[in-house]
């Protein structure tokens, strides 16, 4: 089986792009199943139910979030119907939502597990590691990814070796800037630090460049939106064997 992950979807923007490029990608890389980080693909920021639902209609199975995944109450009752859109695990038990998504396909049974990283992040109610942990002890399918969502690039190597040889993939997303590391670990688990963005390629991590140029250089409030221009669509597919063995991890960039 291939597997497709998207990196984090900017805006109205992303998800056009995601729309227009995925049959495409399907068809190259004989893609069975695909995941994208949606946190950000309402515009301004967070997820709604029609991004949401943008996405899916595009042909993406299982969407996961992050840091912003509850900034738009809209999205709180799509969260709770559990129809593989997540937000990360390790938050507080009162948050609406499920952090593992279960895909029961008799052909490729795939388990997904979001996370949030706690390194210049927002605080979180359990540490990524511990709920790891805790949320494996229930898992018996043999094939599972973790989207860890974290600002540390030393955060996301720990947590992969971490789990190496317990879960099939490690993929990191939030920061949008796609790394060139990918790899598989010695025990066998797939990693890159980042995912990327399906957002705009001369952008500020997806936000028009004069906001954000304008609230870093004066440190006051601005408000952000998104940049719907020269949109590049950034991701890795993974080669699945048996017994939830990737083969191969490389990465993908659609102009």
């Amino acid at each position: 089986m291939n597997l497709l992950f998207l990196g984090d979807v900017v805006g109205q923007a992303g998800c056009d792009k995601v729309r227009q490029e995925l049959p495409r990608l399907k068809k190259r890389y004989e893609i069975g199943i695909v995941i994208a980080n949606g946190e950000n693909s309402a515009e301004g920021n967070g997820i709604l139910p029609h991004s949401a639902k943008h996405l899916m209609d595009s042909g993406v199975d299982i969407i996961t979030t992050g840091n912003h995944s509850l900034r738009r109450r809209e999205i709180y009752d799509l969260l709770d119907e559990r129809m593989g859109v997540i937000r990360p695990a390790n938050y507080h038990p009162s948050a609406p939502g499920e952090g593992m998504f279960f895909y029961d396909d008799p052909k490729f049974p795939l388990c997904v597990i979001n996370l949030q990283g706690r390194v210049y992040m927002e605080p979180v109610h359990e540490s990524p590691f511990d709920c790891a942990d805790r949320l494996l002890e229930k898992v018996k399918c043999p094939n599972i990814l973790v989207d860890f969502h974290g600002e540390a690039t030393a955060e996301k190597y720990a947590l992969a070796h971490y789990l190496d040889g317990r879960v099939s993939a490690v993929i990191g997303t939030h920061t949008h800037v796609q790394t060139a590391d990918e790899r598989l670990l010695p025990k066998g688990t797939a990693f890159i630090s980042d995912a990327g963005m399906c957002g705009g390629r001369d952008s500020i991590l997806g936000v028009v460049k004069e906001k954000a140029i304008q609230r870093l250089r004066t440190g006051l409030p601005t408000r952000f939106s998104n940049d719907p221009e020269k949109v590049e669509l950034h991701g890795v597919v993974l080669r699945f064997g048996p017994n939830g063995k990737v083969q191969e991890i490389f990465r993908v960039v659609q102009e």
